[in-house]
């Protein structure tokens, strides 16, 4: 069993204190790639959120697909997705993503998007189409999605899931006394039940979660939320280090050190998670690939 009291304590750091880290990447690929989602006008994660990976993985020829657009109808104060009132889903926007990937000769390939509380099914026909046109096109390309709560729209969920991609994830993002100040229009209680549905309407998905940490939580929080994100027999799960996009963002509280972060691991390994990733460049499609693979060599 786990210990709630075992993560170590370090100094807090201020934000010019964080480690610079440099990566090693493939600067023309990094052009193609970015250059093909120009072209198309399509939208990626990676760039519209700051991932700080974002050139590592361009180079190697991964990246996250955000459909629906890029304009999210909430406003998460640690995110830097632009929030306002979204244009209607474009309608060749499969399509495109599913060439763009036949194109780069993708093998795997996660698809998100911004929150369309505007839409009555919360783009659940979108990442339907999504999914189909990518199978159409690309036959032996393994598809991950990264899906809002949908306002718990139960029956949109099942259409999701109808389209039978090989991962679904929906991340908590924070802990749940977090969310009324950080995530005011999200719901602790609606995205475990979520992830609840996922199993519960199809047990043989494999489903993913994860949460962002120095943002002031607790540590007996950040176990008990994995241990409520464990409850709805999820299988993998990712814990990252919170990053402020910049000022206008809520401040990071706390540097985690590589060594909490290892006991993180520890502990979700101990509930039972076939896959945890917990490191301070952690992001939830970050090593996607890698993470499916572990979870069905323990299936």
């Amino acid at each position: 069993m786990c210990s709630e009291g075992r993560i170590i304590k370090i100094k807090n750091l201020e934000y010019n204190e964080l480690p610079k880290i440099r990566l090693p990447y493939d600067t023309t690929r990094y052009e193609k790639l970015t250059g093909l989602v120009r072209e198309e006008n399509l939208s990626t994660v990676c760039q519209e959120a700051n991932c700080p990976n974002i050139f590592n993985c361009f180079s190697k020829g991964t990246l996250t697909f955000m459909i629906l657009g890029n304009i999210c109808t909430r406003n998460c104060s640690y995110c830097s997705v632009k929030t306002g009132k979204p244009f209607a889903p474009n309608k060749t926007e499969p399509s495109k993503i599913a060439g763009i990937i036949k194109k780069l000769k993708l093998d795997y390939v996660v698809i998100t998007c911004v929150t369309r509380d505007d839409l009555s099914d919360g783009g659940a026909n979108v990442f339907a189409e999504t999914v189909r046109e990518i199978k159409n096109k690309n036959p032996n390309c393994k598809i991950e999605l990264l899906i809002s709560d949908l306002n718990g729209n139960w029956e949109a969920l099942k259409k999701i899931i109808a389209a039978n991609s090989q991962v679904i994830g929906h991340n908590i993002e924070v802990v749940k006394r977090l969310f009324p100040t950080l995530r005011p229009q999200g719901s602790y209680e609606r995205s475990i039940k979520l992830l609840k549905n996922l199993k519960k309407y199809n047990s043989k998905i494999i489903t993913k979660s994860g949460f962002m940490i120095g943002l002031g939580e607790k540590d007996k929080e950040i176990i008990q939320t994995m241990k409520g994100i464990k409850s709805a027999d999820c299988d993998i799960i990712t814990i990252g280090q919170y990053l402020a996009p910049n000022v206008k963002h809520v401040p990071i509280k706390k540097f985690y050190s590589a060594e909490e972060f290892s006991f993180l691991k520890e502990v979700g390994e101990s509930l039972g998670f076939k896959c945890v990733e917990s490191a301070a460049l952690v992001r939830s499609s970050f090593n996607a690939n890698s993470s499916y693979k572990k979870v069905r060599e323990k299936i």
